[in-house]
């Protein structure tokens, strides 16, 4: 594995464990196994630029999960209500690890890191986009399609937050049945041909 890579991975590792705030350079040397002088020669900006980096990957893995978690479901409400549960496993079974980074470093470094939290949004901006993408190519409007990335996304946050808090597996089972509720109605208007609110049909 590339020394890039290696320091990257174990920022992510790190993030997701602690936090920003509480991973420091030398916590990194020791996980990346790279020396001091390596981080600084790769990442200019030092840890900001390392945890950048690590945002940004980790992003980008993450909204790959989306396809691989639905497309076994012909019933997109079906398939969201398995991935909040397949979640609620995932997470007791690592010992209520934060599964997700991004959510919790952006929750975290919002008001304190102005150039992270910006790396922050152009992360979930790229969820936003690449989730639409795919609700529309399993026939949602665009407009539904937006709506479901953003439902989808907000519920798993903060699901993910409250099911650490509690070690309880019920606020992912919760967040799974209500998000799958609105994926229902929104499969229901697509089989009806229901115009959507707004549009130039329902005038």
């Amino acid at each position: 594995m590339e020394t890039v890579e290696r320091i990257v991975l174990a920022m992510a590792e790190l993030m997701r464990r602690q936090g920003y705030a509480a991973t420091g350079i030398n916590q990194l040397v020791e996980v990346s196994g790279a020396p001091t002088g390596s981080i600084y020669h790769h990442f200019k900006g030092g840890k900001p630029a390392v945890a950048a980096a690590a945002l940004r990957q980790t992003g980008a893995v993450y909204i790959e999960l989306l396809p691989l978690l639905l497309d076994p479901y012909d019933d997109l409400a079906t398939g969201v209500e398995a991935a909040f549960a397949q979640a609620a496993e995932d997470m007791e079974t690592t010992g209520w690890a934060n599964l997700c980074p991004v959510g919790t470093v952006t929750g975290e470094i919002a008001d304190t890191v102005p150039e992270l939290r910006e790396v922050a949004a152009e992360v979930i901006a790229h969820w936003v986009d690449e989730g639409t993408r795919y609700f529309v190519g399993r026939g949602l409007s665009d407009t539904d399609a937006r709506s479901a990335i953003y439902a989808l996304v907000s519920a798993l946050e903060g699901a993910f937050i409250l099911a650490r808090g509690q070690r309880s597996r019920e606020p992912l089972h919760a967040a799974g049945k209500a998000t799958a509720a609105y994926f229902a109605t929104m499969s229901a208007r697509i089989r009806t041909q229901v115009p959507e609110p707004g549009s130039s049909a329902g005038r």
